[in-house]
This record gives structure tokens, C-alpha cells and sequence, in this order.
């Protein structure tokens, strides 16, 4: 039987698929595996039981990852659960800020008394026109599971589409529009787009990004959006590129005091993901990552080990091993179950960047001396003994 804990309201169409093999806990001292959505982690000691924490979304910011990996326990996400909620808001915040729909929304609020709104409006409406997208220049940096969505949209809308992603895999290659322009330097985007959108994740090489030598190099009334991390930008140096009059409007999903109630700012109280459609997409993924991790080891979209999987395990036992990337690993794997007599039947390795993840099947089950064993490799994080 394993236990889960939730750490923030999770969709019930994804905690119905947990089987009969699983009951929620109100201990987290007791669960295998933590659900969470936006609750920080940082500050918490996480039990020796901990296996695995999976979050309902994409961004694992409020996890530390590092701590998680040197502990053995895997971090999941959910890539593209959320991208189309997410890519429907950045639509909408580009009409939004080429045309000022809130502007002239809330003027009519204004003068809801007047009894002849009708022709009033017809006279204040050339305030709140704004330009059409069409024939506009979008410029997306970043091209996963949402880039390559609002993407392909924007070439439906008649935008020409610049894309800017060094990692573009092949999966979103073949699900990217031949029309978007992929560019190899973001100069290009900088340089060239009416509309600018990022989409990647924050690290210390993304972090405010988008910041007044970026600026320097946009076109005069250039809109900004941003929809993944408010921290990608350099928010001081936007205000003032609003305030310069280099930046049209900064849409943002993230509201702090640096942004809201600032003039040429739209602040959308982070809505992105927070449709009905999304939260349960991600939920269902995080459910399903979490129960093929525990009942056989498998993993997929981890932000902290390499993805690896070998499937149900049809021998008599499988040992999963969390440990430093680097050499001679497997050869003092191989050893300790070649001392014991035990015929190792398949095995997977696979690592990332610092930390590796390695599967062994068995022709017998591991006994407590051989898991000992392995522990005590110089390097080794965790064993975990999945059958």
C-alpha cells in the first residue's frame, strides 16, 4: 500500500485514478508521495519515506530540486498539461494590449449614467482603437508545449512568426508551423518584432532576461508578454522602458508591486493555468507520473533525475539506483550482485548533468545485505528496492 499527501487542493478527476493500492494521508511524514501545486517546499525536511513529489504544473520553482536529487527522490512535472489554457491567455493578452479593450470597457462603466452613451461613445471610441494583429511581427522565445501553441495560432491569426529556441527537440519541431521563422540568435526577435512572448523556464541563465540592454535593441512600441516567470524580466528596467516610451505595454500573469497599478502594464492575477480544463489535465498527469515511478520505478518528466523506464517488471526482482554521474558505477553495481550469485537479467542507465538513475532486474529478489551494499557505494544517493 502507498501513501500520497496532497500539499494543495488537487483536481479529484486526477485522485480518482489513484487504485486501490494507494490511500491519502494527512501525515506527510508518512506518505511516499507528495502532491503540490504552489505550496514552497523549501523550507520543509523531507521524511526518509519520501519517494517522489509530483507537481500539478509546469513551473518547479517552489521545490529545491538539488535537495530532492541528493535524497533519491524525483521531482515530477507536467509539461503541456496546461499549454492550451495558457496559450488562449497570451491571445488574449495581445488584443488586449494593441487594442484598448479594458480602456474602453471601463469607460463605459464610467458613464453608464450618460443617456446618450451610444453617441458619446462613438466620439471617445478613437481613444481606445488600438492596431489590429494581423501582419503584425510576433516574436516567441522559447518553443515547448506553449511557444509552439501560441505559435501556431499566431500564424493562423496572419502574424509573421519569429521563433528563437538552441534546444528545440524533435518532438516540437514536427509540431511546429513550417511558416514560424526560427532564428538562431534572439537578437532577431529583439530587433524585429511588434509582439515579443517568452516561454522558457527560470534559471540563472533566463533570469531578467528581458532587461534594459534587451530593451535597447526593440522596436519603438514594442509589446512585451509574459506568461511563464515574472522574473525573466527585469521588471525596474521595463517600467522605465514604458515610461521612455520604447515599450507600447508589458502583459504580465504575475502581479507584485513593481507592476501593478503601473501605467502601459496589464496585470493578469495569474490565470494562465488556472482554467477548469487544466487543472485537470494536471492533475491526471501528476497522478499517473507518480504511480508508474512507485509501482515500477519508471520515470517520466522528472525535473531533477533523467527520464528512464523499463516497464512492469516481469522478474523476480528490480533495484533502482540513485547516484552521482560518474565512472566505474555500474561496474560496482554489477559486483555486489555477481558476489551474492544474483544474475542480473536487464538493466537501464541513463543520467543528467550531475545525477544518474540506474534499473536492474533480477533473477532473484535482492536481499537487505545486497541493498546494504550498494548503499555504502561512495556516490550513491539512495537504493530503492521497487520489487
Amino acid at each position: 500500500m502507498f501513501k500520497y499527501h496532497c500539499l494543495n487542493p488537487i483536481a479529484e478527476i486526477g485522485l480518482n485514478k489513484f487504485t486501490g493500492k494507494y490511500e491519502m494521508t494527512e501525515d506527510v511524514n508518512a506518505a511516499d508521495g507528495i502532491l503540490v501545486r504552489s505550496a514552497s517546499m523549501h523550507d520543509m525536511e523531507f521524511p526518509d519515506k519520501l519517494l517522489a513529489v509530483a507537481r500539478a504544473g509546469a513551473g518547479v520553482n517552489n521545490i529545491p530540486l538539488e535537495k530532492c536529487a541528493e535524497k533519491g527522490i524525483v521531482v515530477f512535472n507536467t509539461p503541456g498539461a496546461n499549454a492550451n489554457g495558457v496559450k488562449e491567455l497570451v491571445i488574449a493578452g495581445m488584443l488586449l494590449a494593441s487594442r484598448d479593450i479594458i480602456g474602453g470597457v471601463n469607460w463605459v462603466k464610467e458613464n453608464k449614467e450618460d443617456k446618450n452613451i451610444a453617441k458619446s461613445a462613438e466620439k471617445e471610441k478613437k481613444n481606445f482603437a488600438g492596431t489590429e494583429i494581423q501582419d503584425k511581427k510576433l516574436g516567441l522565445i522559447g518553443l515547448g508545449a506553449i511557444g509552439i501553441k501560441v505559435a501556431n495560432v499566431a500564424r493562423h491569426l496572419g502574424m509573421e512568426v519569429y521563433g528563437y529556441d538552441p534546444y528545440l527537440s524533435v518532438d516540437a519541431a514536427w509540431n511546429l508551423s513550417r511558416d514560424v521563422k526560427h532564428v538562431l540568435n534572439v537578437d532577431e526577435i529583439y530587433e524585429n518584432c511588434d509582439f515579443i512572448t517568452v516561454h522558457v523556464p527560470l534559471l540563472e541563465s533566463t533570469r531578467g532576461m528581458i532587461n534594459k540592454d534587451a530593451i535597447a535593441k526593440m522596436k519603438e512600441g514594442v509589446i512585451i508578454l509574459n506568461f511563464a516567470r515574472d522574473l525573466l524580466a527585469n521588471e525596474a528596467d521595463v517600467i522605465e522602458g514604458i515610461k521612455a516610451g520604447k515599450i507600447g505595454k508589458y502583459v504580465t500573469d504575475f502581479p507584485n508591486t513593481i507592476t501593478a497599478g503601473q501605467e502601459g502594464c496589464i496585470v493578469i492575477p495569474h490565470l494562465g493555468a488556472s482554467t477548469e480544463e487544466s487543472e485537470d489535465n494536471c492533475a491526471k498527469m501528476a497522478v499517473e507520473e507518480m504511480m508508474n515511478y512507485l509501482e515500477h520505478g519508471d520515470i517520466v518528466n522528472s525535473v531533477n533525475y533523467p527520464d528512464c523506464s523499463m516497464g512492469p517488471c516481469t522478474q523476480a526482482g528490480r533495484v533502482a539506483i540513485f547516484h552521482k554521474n560518474k565512472a566505474n558505477m555500474i561496474t560496482r553495481f554489477a559486483a555486489c550482485f555477481g558476489d551474492e550469485g544474483v544474475n542480473i537479467t536487464d538493466m537501464v542507465n541513463k543520467s543528467k548533468g550531475e545525477v544518474a538513475y540506474t534499473m536492474i532486474d533480477l533473477e532473484s529478489s535482492p536481499t537487505q545485505e545486497m541493498v546494504e551494499k550498494l548503499q555504502a557505494i561512495d556516490g550513491v544517493f539512495r537504493v530503492r528496492v521497487v520489487k
